[in-house]
């Protein structure tokens, strides 16, 4: 079985304060290198968010590299080729996708990439619009 982690699950992995925290922290503490994988771009994503978190919360580059080293270390990164990234845009648009949930067609494609089993996401709704092949592989923590 191979575990593919939405940003939506990886970002309360590292928020003790967020809702999601030990759901999240729980399923991410079981996958490794061998069975847990994620999308290169979600680290970006995180990246973009802790550094722009309200308040207290905010953290520094610096601060935020150190969450995600530990990502990086724990999952098999998958990135989309130029051929893979014009196949998944095109796909979005045939079935529908507009606006930010082309992001989530970016990141299904990678699971599928990767031969996930299992998609963690806390935003069902939004991957359940792209299809079975996806919706099928769909959990929450």
């Amino acid at each position: 079985m191979k575990f593919f982690f939405d940003t939506s699950v990886l970002l309360p992995t590292f928020l003790e304060d967020h809702e999601h925290h030990e759901a999240s922290l729980k399923i991410f503490l079981k996958a490794d290198k061998r069975n847990g994988c994620c999308a290169a771009h979600s680290l970006a994503e995180l990246y973009a968010t802790m550094t722009r978190l309200p308040g207290k919360h905010r953290l520094s580059g610096e601060q935020a590299l150190l969450f995600l080293q530990d990502a990086y270390e724990r999952l098999t990164m998958i990135a989309l080729s130029t051929e893979e990234y014009h196949l998944a845009l095109k796909s979005a648009a045939a079935v529908g996708i507009v606006g930010g949930t082309v992001y989530d067609a970016l990141l299904a494609r990678c699971a599928l990439k990767a031969g996930a089993t299992t998609i963690y996401t806390w935003n069902v709704r939004h991957f359940q619009q792209l299809g079975p092949e996806i919706a099928q592989r769909l959990k929450t923590p």
